[in-house]
């Protein structure tokens, strides 16, 4: 039994030491290409439900502003914010560009959705070799859904008045 803890405690430490060895990389965060001359911005619309986005994008530093306010303030959900920044984690290049969003209508989820189009939409202008990483995420299709109208002669769109046989 004693051979069996000796034989069993230097696997371990190995198995240790080869997980130390491998260094942690996180993939490096690319810069930004220049504008075309003369451009200052490239534009981007974004739609989602009943919210659109009017995104403008530049090389930059990271700087995120969303109707002119710090994305964390105007997008206090997780989710949300992790929503609008998939087309640069995508690209990794979450700090090359500045990027301005206006946008009204909807809800907070919605906003973020076209916020996320929009902004996919314009790096691909900026960046037409990123497009097919892009597509394949799912990032560049515009999401059809929408709210499903009232109906007459019922309660809402798809609840009807109680029915009463006699």
């Amino acid at each position: 039994m004693a051979e069996d803890t000796t034989t069993t405690a230097p696997a371990l430490t190995l198995g240790q030491d080869s997980v130390t060895e491998k260094p942690a990389t996180a993939p490096a965060s690319r810069v930004a290409p220049p504008l075309p001359e003369g451009k200052k911005y490239v534009w981007g619309t974004g739609r989602r439900k009943k919210a659109i986005a009017r995104v403008r994008i530049r090389p930059g530093t990271g700087q995120m502003a969303v109707n002119e306010r710090e994305l964390t303030n105007f997008f206090p959900n997780e989710d949300d914010r992790r929503s609008v920044l998939a087309p640069l984690t995508t690209i990794s290049m979450v700090s090359g560009w500045d990027v301005f969003a206006r946008v009204n209508g909807g809800g907070m989820t919605g906003q973020a959705g076209a916020i996320s189009l929009g902004l996919a939409r314009a790096l691909c202008i900026a960046m037409p070799e990123i497009e097919s990483a892009l597509r394949n995420q799912g990032l560049l299709t515009r999401d059809a859904r929408m709210k499903e109208r009232k109906k007459y002669g019922q309660k809402g769109a798809r609840k009807r008045f109680q029915f009463s046989k006699r």
